[in-house]
């Protein structure tokens, strides 16, 4: 029988074989990494995001509001022609509200979920979400469901610990030197054996930090939606940024 609180991490890709998920147990004084893996089909991502207190997922949950107006529009052939179609008005209708807070705040620029390839695990996560709360899980773009849209890239960033090219293989060394880093900032997290893990892929680092944010978020450590853009969120997702490492 499990004792203690289960936050779940999960760096969703549109291919389930490169899909990195992690589970972390809070037993009070000491975060256990209970399990680590990269290889996480829709069943299994749904069985995990039910048994959690609260999940990160390393996934865009929604579209900037004017880009699903523009598309209506276009649809519709009710488009109201733009002063200029240049770079700053296709901005406004590429990124979201919290796109553009993550650059405000950390200086990191997240992909467009409306231009860039991120769309396809987008896509991915607006199915299992729709599953998700067909039975009766709390999921919300704005993340005050059981389920918020992570960063770890800018979590790093909000914890002082940018600076390192930790993707793919030629990473490896730089993703040795971050989870050592990480162990010294996150002396109550056990890794129990997923280390090596982690240093080997980094969509399973980046599902381990994810699930680190989560915990934040659920304890009240993350930013959440600022008044003048709950609106925006509830439609558009919002990224949770992690505040001071505690």
């Amino acid at each position: 029988m499990h004792h203690g609180i289960a936050y779940v991490g999960i760096d969703l890709a549109s291919d389930p074989k490169l899909t990195g998920i992690a589970c972390l147990r809070d037993e009070g004084g000491k975060v256990v990494v209970e399990d680590v893996q990269v290889g996480a089909d829709d069943d299994t991502i749904v069985s995990a995001v039910m048994t959690s207190r609260k999940t990160g997922v390393d996934v865009p949950f929604g579209w900037p509001r004017t880009f699903v107006e523009l598309l209506e529009a276009h649809r519709t052939a009710t488009l109201a022609p733009p002063p200029s179609t240049d770079p700053d008005w296709k901005r406004q209708v590429l990124y979201r509200a919290t796109d553009l807070e993550v650059r405000r705040r950390v200086g990191k620029n997240p992909l467009s979920v409306a231009s860039d390839k991120i769309a396809y695990p987008a896509i991915r996560w607006a199915g299992i979400a729709a599953r998700l709360r067909e039975q009766g899980v709390p999921v919300s773009p704005d993340g005050h469901g059981v389920a918020c849209e992570v960063y770890p890239g800018a979590a790093l960033i909000a914890w002082q610990l940018e600076g390192h090219k930790y993707k793919g293989k030629k990473g490896a060394a730089s993703r040795a030197g971050l989870v050592k880093q990480l162990s010294a900032r996150l002396p109550w997290l056990d890794w129990a054996g997923h280390r090596g893990a982690c240093v080997d892929d980094d969509n399973a680092l980046d599902a381990v930090i994810a699930a680190v944010v989560a915990r934040d978020v659920d304890r009240g450590l993350a930013t959440p939606p600022p008044a003048e853009l709950a609106d925006l969120a509830a439609e558009e997702g919002w990224i949770w940024l992690p505040e001071e490492l505690q």
